[in-house]
């Protein structure tokens, strides 16, 4: 009880802060920012006020920081990748560039057999004509429950949860194990978001109006210890204790460079189908099945009742991504790629 109290006062905190605007700049840990002397300023993104940080990255360079800036500030941070990547100017319902850096950063990623029914349930019709959830075996399919702490990016600095259906890529049929072997061996994996839960305003109202994307704005608590990283998300209404996911820090992690790819179907605002995608620069990574090696922790909110519903069963893989570099790219309609395919 008095460790659910002092999470639960550690929260309410969080969720002063968040109403506040007053996050840390994005070279600073911890994420939430206690102090109130941190200053804050307001940008307009499609006629949203939003509260970023004052002199941070967003507010100085809207997503489009020379690569010398960030040099200056973080030169410990390997830029050689991002050198080799253009940014374009996009229209996205605001104007922003296309891909998005993010230049230091963490995660955690469970992969679990759910109802396989439940997850064709929650996919739009149009989207489904297209992917399938990837079945496993009879009546099973696959969720992905991913948590990120981003630490230095063009956004600042935020926290962010994303669960996910395992999917087949569009055009493609959907082989089941044969389509999870064939996209892990190319390192191109392909899902349907369904929840992405994010700590700041600047991050909700980007992933809302530039990528249809389900984001909305909670305290989302991230910290380490000798052993784990801990990811802690309220819930929205409440402010209350929702979702835990403890995950442990695996030994020995390989420090070779590795690119993966991450892509999502959707349907934009204009209700054509869409697709976007991140590759991630994973420097250091480690993975293990042990089902031991992840704790998710399910409350009485409105996230863990979504959870629940999915069936979730046995944990097939777990990934500890502890460094990683990401370009975020911006959405384009589907068909425009199965018109490359």
């Amino acid at each position: 009880m008095k460790q659910f109290a002092e999470l639960t006062q550690r929260l309410k905190r969080q969720r002063i802060a968040l109403l506040t605007g007053m996050v840390l700049h994005a070279v600073a840990m911890p994420l939430w920012a206690q102090d109130a002397s941190v200053p804050s300023a307001t940008v307009d993104i499609a006629g949203h006020t939003v509260p970023v940080v004052a002199g941070g990255l967003y507010d100085r360079f809207h997503s489009n920081p020379p690569l010398s800036v960030i040099a200056a500030e973080a030169p410990d941070v390997d830029l050689s990748w991002f050198r080799g990547l253009a940014k374009t100017r996009v229209d996205i319902g605001f104007e922003s560039y296309s891909p998005n850096f993010y230049y230091r950063n963490s995660r955690v990623t469970a992969v679990f057999t759910a109802d396989l029914q439940r997850l064709r349930e929650l996919m739009p019709a149009e989207v489904l004509a297209q992917v399938q959830p990837l079945q496993v075996w009879p009546g099973r399919g696959l969720v992905a429950f991913t948590a990120y702490a981003y630490h230095y990016c063009d956004n600042d600095s935020y926290n962010e949860v994303a669960l996910s259906i395992v999917t087949s890529k569009p055009g493609h049929s959907s082989l089941g194990p044969i389509s999870l072997a064939g996209q892990a061996l190319s390192r191109d994996f392909w899902g349907y978001v369904l929840k992405l839960p994010v700590n700041t305003e600047l991050a909700r109202v980007r992933g809302v109006v530039g990528y249809n994307l389900p984001k909305w704005l909670t305290p989302i608590d991230y910290r380490e210890t000798d052993k784990s990283l801990i990811f802690e998300i309220a819930d929205s209404a409440t402010g209350q204790p929702d979702v835990v996911f403890e995950a442990q820090k695996l030994d020995a992690p390989s420090s070779e460079p590795e690119l993966v790819t991450n892509s999502f179907t959707n349907i934009g605002h204009d209700g054509e189908l869409a697709y976007g995608y991140a590759v991630s620069r994973q420097l250091s990574h480690a993975a293990s099945s042990d089902a031991a090696a992840v704790k998710l922790t399910l409350s009485q909110g409105s996230l863990s009742a979504y959870i629940q519903s999915l069936q979730l069963g046995r944990m097939l893989k777990y990934e500890y991504v502890p460094d990683f570099q990401s370009a975020l790219y911006a959405p384009e309609p589907l068909a425009r790629m199965l018109a490359r395919e």
